[in-house]
């Protein structure tokens, strides 16, 4: 379902990676590695539609994505590296918002249920800025457990400041949307144990 083909980027006068190719299709996961500076955020962006490759062309079912628009961001949810979460709002303010964003509804038990999973149950009301980063990373990530109906999960990052428990959960919820014939892409330096075998790698260097 989604296809990406000879790939290139360019941050000014420097290229950070070309030739990039791959195919992913329902319950496949891919994992993007290499060192900071090497583009793994970047290749994320791209193909989250947020920004323009130098050379290639990226595919959803077929269609070129730079056309496809918004049709193609209702398919997919991105959780970059900053959490995008604002310090006035609650954490369930956040989470409804980012919702809405996205361009779906949620209501007060759905989100209610999202944050307990997440383990902020006992914080959905507290404004973000009295959160620690772990916490916040939880707000952010707690977009996952609403989002079953939505095809393609890009993560940058995910497993970044959060506890083992934490962690577990986000494993066990990546796992959920894969065994459901979801498609993940997602960055990490973290050895993590994702229960599918439909697993590519890129390593970009």
């Amino acid at each position: 379902m989604l296809e990406a083909r000879d790939l290139a980027c360019e941050r000014g006068d420097v290229r950070l990676f070309a030739g990039v190719s791959f195919a992913l299709a329902a319950g496949e996961l891919l994992l993007v590695q290499g060192p900071n500076g090497s583009g793994k955020t970047s290749l994320l962006r791209l193909v989250a539609g947020l920004s323009r490759p130098a050379a290639g062309d990226i595919r959803w079912t077929g269609e070129d994505i730079r056309k496809l628009r918004e049709n193609y961001a209702r398919e997919l949810l991105f959780v970059g590296h900053a959490n995008a979460v604002k310090d006035e709002f609650s954490a369930d303010e956040n989470l409804a918002v980012a919702r809405e964003l996205a361009g779906r509804k949620s209501t007060p038990l759905e989100r209610a249920d999202a944050l307990e999973r997440i383990g902020l149950a006992a914080r959905a009301r507290l404004p973000a800025r009295y959160l620690s980063q772990g916490q916040k990373r939880r707000v952010a990530l707690a977009r996952l457990c609403l989002a079953a109906d939505t095809p393609l999960w890009i993560l940058d990052e995910p497993f970044a400041a959060l506890d083992a428990r934490a962690l577990a959960t986000v494993v066990a919820l990546v796992d959920e949307h894969l065994a459901r014939g979801g498609m993940a892409i997602l960055t990490t330096h973290q050895e993590v144990a994702i229960a599918t075998r439909l697993r590519h790698v890129i390593a970009l260097d």
